[in-house]
Formats: structure tokens, C-alpha cells, sequence
């Protein structure tokens, strides 16, 4: 926006000057000018219309907008003694007052008038379409802004500036035209780097948006590569992290991370969560569990079910398995169904803790029984939490416990096998046990 109020505010100064001071002899006011179209011969303003125009622009200067309407209405009474230049001039500035007042669609209008006008100079004819192109654009014309532009193009015949371009570029995007964008982007680059001149930021940021849009997302991570290196902003690592990863480059995309955390630009609640899942995929578990740990004791990451859901597999991987068990037991206090409580069961089973492996495995086929009766959907745990009474009762010796468990695992057909198989060992390990109990007796 600053870009477009500036470059109409130069153009309504070069339109000032281009009236003849009162001094200036007819022989120059009468001068004649080659058109993009014919050559043509610009009729002279006259002194009496040049110091009433003059009048209404240092009312407006001086703040008093409606004393400055007010003259260009007296000139507007009499427009049909005036030539088409003086038309013009009282076109422009109304449209330059107008715009003055934040007044959009009545700019537009009078600056359609003044192209309108046949014999005007080159140079506000020029202006003007320009000025009409950039005031289309933010009404969010962009067809009607792109037929300006090129009559601007035409009217100019001069090689586009690098920011002649880039208002190009930004039509073009604004009208779904992605590629025309990225033309006139790539033209806007070349020029400054013929100059030995950086591309400028936002000229960056619309290439990607454009490369995005046409879904290349090789293109988009080689601008981001380009953004990170000449404006080393905390946003662009971490997007360009995400672009690797979507491009399949999982080794840049933690390294890119890894160099923004430790560069201090890690600081958001789901760009830490993002690193904790990155180093617990690239097996540093240690790492994810050390990092989402401190950030949910420092509150930045909120400690709900997904965060410590992730905290607790962080600490299994890492071996640390007092550490996931007590937030496992948290997250047990934050859900309805047994789904924690099963972990936890899994986890002391794997750590020969039998009873607490029991216990746990109990409480998670209640809760279960408990959601599927409140309807909610089905677990996929329940067969496992079977194995797990079977396996710990067995360890305890309790091997009718551990018969029942089983038999309830073999109604499941995920469990069918295993449990069949356990069964049968539970059977001669108990009757080996009897035995040995009874030879026990006999001896004492």
C-alpha cells in the first residue's frame, strides 16, 4: 500500500509541473509532443484556467478540501470553453482531491476522464493510466487494473523498472494469473541483480506465495533457502523446515530446525511440540522428551492429552520408563476410556512390576466397559489387556487367573494365537507346579 500511495503522489507532482508558470510564453505552452499512438499537438492552457486550477490545489494543500472542490466546480461550469487539455488538468485534479479524501470510485472516474482526453502530454497520459492501474487494483479490479497497466505499457515504451514489474506481479497473482506473476517477479530479479542489488523481500515472499499456488513445492523451498539467506528472519527457518519436510528431505528439515532452536527462534508452543516430534523420528528421544518437558514445566507447551500423550512415548523411547509412567498416570485423569491405563499396564509388565501390571490392566478393561456402554467407539486394546492378566498372573504363580485371562484373550482374533499358545504352557507349568508342590510336601 505504501508502494501505490507514493508512486500516486509523485504522479500527481509531476502533473503539477508540467503547467506553465505565468510567465511562460506561448511558444512553449503550444509545444509539440509524439504520442504512443500519432503524433499530436497539445493545445496551450491558458493562464486564467492555470490560476484557478492552481487556487483549488492550495486550498486542498492548506486543508480547506471543499473551498478546493469548490473552484474546480466554477472551472467545471465553463468546461465547454475549454480545450481538451484544460479538461484534462481539471480531470486530474479532481481526481488527485478526491483521492486525497480516501474517495476511491470518484478518482477512478476522473481519471478516466483525463485519458479520455485526445490531445494530452505523453507524461500525464502516462501518469494517469498508471495511477488508474494502481487505483483498480486496490478496489480489487484486477481486470480492469491489467488493461491499464498495458495501456500504461504501451504509452510509456520504456523497459519496466524492477518495481514497474512487481505491480505487474502483484496484479497477475491477485487474478489467480500465477505464472504471467511469476514472469514479471523473475524480471524484477534479474534487473536487480544486473545491478548488483538483492531482491527485495516481499518480491521473495509473492514468488513463493505464487509457487505455492501452483503446487511447487521444490520452487517455494528454493525461495525459502533464498529468504533465509539475505533476510534471516525467525519465520523463514522454521518454513523452511516444514518445506523440506514436505519435500521429503527429512535430514535438512531437522537440521534447519535444530539450527532455529538453537539460534532462538523456537519458541512457539507447536513449533516445539514440531522439534519434539522431529528428534523423536530421527531416534533422539532423549532430546524430545528433555525439550517437551522443560516447556510444558515452563507452561509454554499446555499440558493437555496430545502434548503429554507425546511426552510419555518420548520417555519409553528413551528408556525412561519411571518418567512415562508417571505421566501416563496423569493423562489416565484427563480421559473417560482405559486407553492410559493400558499403556501404563503394558509398561509395568515390561518392567516384571506383575501386581501393578494387573491392576492397571483391570482398570483399563472397566473403563473400557464403561465407554462402550456410554456408546462411544470400541477400543483396540481390550485383547491385549487379557494377554497382559495372563502373563502377569502367571509370573505370580497364579496360574487359574491367568487360565481365565487367556481364555477371555482367545475370543479375540488378534489375540486368538498367542493366547492359545500361552494357555497350553500355562497348563503344564501349573500342573509341573502341583507336582513339585506335592513332592515338596512329601519330602517335609
Amino acid at each position: 500500500m505504501k508502494v501505490r500511495i507514493s508512486l500516486l503522489f509523485v504522479s500527481a507532482i509531476g502533473i503539477a509541473a508540467i503547467l506553465p508558470t505565468q510567465t511562460a510564453n506561448a511558444a512553449d505552452q503550444q509545444a509539440t509532443q509524439k504520442s504512443y499512438k500519432e503524433t499530436k499537438k497539445v493545445p496551450a492552457m491558458r493562464n486564467r484556467v492555470y490560476t484557478q486550477l492552481s487556487r483549488a490545489q492550495g486550498l486542498a494543500d492548506a486543508g480547506d478540501k471543499a473551498a478546493g472542490f469548490a473552484v474546480l466546480d466554477e472551472v467545471k461550469e465553463r468546461m465547454d470553453s475549454l480545450n481538451s487539455y484544460e479538461r484534462a488538468m481539471m480531470f486530474n485534479f479532481y481526481g488527485f482531491m478526491h483521492y486525497a479524501n480516501d474517495d476511491l470510485a470518484p478518482a477512478i472516474a476522473s481519471f478516466k476522464q483525463v485519458v479520455a482526453e485526445q490531445t494530452i502530454p505523453d507524461s500525464l497520459l502516462t501518469s494517469t493510466l498508471y495511477s488508474l492501474a494502481q487505483l483498480s487494483m486496490q478496489l480489487e479490479d484486477f481486470n480492469e487494473s491489467l488493461v491499464y497497466l498495458k495501456q500504461w505499457q504501451q504509452a510509456n515504451n520504456k523497459p519496466l523498472t524492477s518495481s514497474q514489474d512487481m505491480l505487474f506481479a502483484q496484479i497477475y497473482y491477485q487474478d489467480k494469473q500465477y505464472i504471467d506473476a511469476l514472469m514479471h517477479i523473475e524480471s524484477s530479479i534479474k534487473t536487480a541483480s544486473e545491478a548488483n542489488k538483492l531482491p527485495k523481500e516481499n518480491w521473495l515472499t509473492l514468488k513463493r506465495a505464487a509457487h505455492y499456488e501452483l503446487n511447487q513445492p521444490k520452487e517455494v523451498t528454493k525461495v525459502m533457502e533464498q529468504l533465509v539467506r539475505w533476510y534471516d528472519k525467525p519465520q523463514y527457518w522454521l518454513q523452511l523446515s516444514g518445506m523440506y519436510g514436505e519435500t521429503g528431505e527429512e535430514k535438512k528439515q531437522i537440521a534447519v530446525m535444530e539450527a532455529a532452536y538453537q539460534a532462538g527462534y523456537v519458541t512457539k508452543a507447536a513449533d516445539i511440540v514440531t522439534l519434539s516430534q522431529l528428534y523423536l523420528f530421527h531416534e533422539a528421544p532423549f532430546k524430545a522428551a528433555k525439550l517437551l518437558a522443560e516447556a510444558v514445566e515452563r507452561g509454554t507447551v499446555t499440558a493437555e492429552e496430545k502434548n503429554l500423550d507425546l511426552l510419555a512415548r518420548a520417555y519409553l523411547a528413551a528408556k525412561e520408563d519411571a518418567k512415562a509412567i508417571e505421566v501416563f498416570k496423569t493423562l489416565t485423569t484427563l480421559v473417560d476410556d482405559g486407553k492410559y491405563d493400558a499403556l501404563l499396564a503394558q509398561t509395568y509388565l515390561n518392567n516384571e512390576q506383575w501386581q501393578q501390571a494387573i491392576d492397571f490392566a483391570d482398570s483399563a478393561i472397566a473403563r473400557t466397559s464403561d465407554a462402550n456402554a456410554k456408546g462411544k467407539t470400541k477400543v483396540n486394546y481390550l485383547a491385549n489387556m487379557y494377554l497382559v492378566q495372563g502373563m502377569a498372573n502367571f509370573n505370580l504363580n497364579n496360574f487359574e487367573s491367568s487360565l481365565t485371562a487367556f481364555t477371555q484373550a482367545i475370543s479375540f482374533n488378534e489375540s486368538k494365537k498367542t493366547a492359545q499358545q500361552w494357555y497350553k504352557y500355562v497348563e503344564r507349568e501349573q500342573q509341573n507346579y502341583q507336582r513339585q508342590q506335592v513332592n515338596f510336601a512329601m519330602l517335609n
